[in-house]
C-alpha cells in the first residue's frame, strides 16, 4: 500500500522539486501540496495522510503551529519538519509536539525519501547535530562538555543527546533500537558516573555542559 503524503512549503520551486522527487517513488503518493501552514492543517484534516513533510517557516502558521494543531486534533499523521536551520529550543519544542523527523533542506534527496519511509514505518529521524551551535560559548562550558563525553560510553552519550532534545524513554528506545528497560539502565549508569540524583538534575547538568 502506498504512503499517502502531504507536502507543505511556501517556496514554489522547493515545493515543485519535492513533489517531483516523491512522484518518482512508486511506494509514495502525493495527495496534496500546500504553500502555507493553514492550508497544511486543512489538507491533513481532509486527507488524513500517513506523513506530512512540512517547511518550518511558512506564512499564516509556522511549522510549530501546524504541529500544535495536529496534536490538538489527535490526528494520526506523522510529521517531518524541513528547514534551512533550527535552534535547539525549536527542535525540543517540535519533539514535544510529536514531530517524527527533522531534516535540513541541504540533505541529499534520497535521504529525504528514506526519512519519509522510516517515519512511516514508526521510526524517528531527529539528529542532535541539526541544532545551531551556541554562539560565544564560554571555554568552561566546552571543558565541562568534554569531561561529560569522556566519562560516558558512546551509547550513553547518545542517550543524553536524545534526552536534551526532550525525548521520553520510549522515544529514546525507538530511536536507538533498544528496549525501554535498557534506556533506564543507561540512565542510572549516567547518574552514577556524573554523581547526579535523577533526570531533572541530569538535564540541568547537561545544559550547563553545553549539550542544550
Amino acid at each position: 500500500m502506498a504512503i499517502d503524503l502531504v507536502l507543505a512549503d511556501d517556496h514554489p520551486i522547493v515545493l515543485a522539486g519535492l513533489e517531483n522527487l516523491f512522484r518518482r517513488a512508486r511506494d509514495i503518493r502525493v495527495v496534496a501540496t500546500c504553500s502555507d501552514g493553514v492550508a497544511a492543517v486543512q489538507a491533513v484534516q481532509a486527507y488524513t495522510p500517513d506523513v506530512l513533510v512540512l517547511d518550518f517557516r511558512m506564512p499564516r502558521l509556522d511549522g510549530l503551529g501546524v504541529l500544535r494543531k495536529i496534536k490538538e486534533a489527535k490526528l494520526r499523521t506523522r510529521a517531518i519538519l524541513l528547514a534551512v536551520s533550527l535552534e535547539r529550543s525549536e527542535i525540543a519544542e517540535a519533539v514535544r509536539l510529536g514531530v517524527r523527523g527533522v531534516l535540513l533542506k541541504e540533505m541529499a534527496p534520497q535521504l529525504i525519501v528514506k526519512c519519509v519511509r522510516d517515519v512511516h514505518a514508526g521510526k524517528q529521524w531527529i539528529e542532535p547535530h541539526l541544532a545551531s551551535p551556541v554562539p560565544d560559548r564560554p571555554q568552561e562550558a566546552d571543558d565541562q562538555s568534554r569531561r561529560v563525553v569522556e566519562m560516558l560510553t558512546p551509547r550513553e552519550v547518545e542517550v543524553v543527546r536524545a534526552l536534551v532534545l526532550g525525548l521520553r524513554n520510549k522515544e529514546i528506545a525507538d530511536r536507538m533500537g533498544i528496549t525501554e528497560s535498557t534506556v533506564k539502565i543507561h540512565l542510572h549508569a549516567i547518574y552514577d558516573k556524573l554523581q547526579l540524583d535523577g533526570r531533572t538534575a541530569l538535564i540541568l547538568h547537561l545544559k550547563a555542559a553545553g549539550f542544550a
